[in-house]
């Protein structure tokens, strides 16, 4: 046999088994590396439903939009309302499209609370997909 005789003619016996321990260390180095960058990257996204493009067979959804200026005050699509006409304008526009995407921007020093209470809003109300505007850092 080829391999298995040495220069004296005695037979070296075979590989039989195969040492495993090292690539045990190096798969478990890359679950390690992994992990941590799997809880990195998990804590830095935002867990919301962005809206969907439409497509030229499908017909365009309906997108709402809610600002929140620096005092707490609130607009919808532009125009200027209060608390109890921002639900009003929520209520008429499921009313007229179930399929409503809701897009929220806020003021970066308007408090989380405001933010979140426009959202809980539109949720009472049915809106249940929406996207939080924010800008890119460039």
């Amino acid at each position: 046999m080829a391999g298995t005789m040495q220069g004296g003619g005695k037979r070296r016996a075979p590989i039989v088994g195969i040492n495993v321990t090292p690539m045990v260390d190096v798969v478990l180095v890359l679950l390690v590396i992994m992990m941590v960058s799997a809880t990195y990257i998990v804590s830095q996204s935002l867990k919301v439903e962005l809206p969907k493009a439409a497509s030229a067979s499908e017909a365009v959804t309906s997108v709402a939009a809610v600002t929140i200026a620096k005092g707490g005050k609130m607009y919808f699509n532009q125009e200027p309302v209060d608390e109890a006409g921002l639900i009003k304008k929520y209520r008429e526009s499921y009313a007229a499209n179930s399929d409503l995407n809701l897009i929220v921007s806020a003021d970066k020093d308007v408090t989380h609370g405001t933010v979140v209470h426009a959202i809980d809003l539109a949720k009472l109300e049915g809106i249940t997909k929406f996207a939080i505007n924010v800008e890119s850092v460039e």
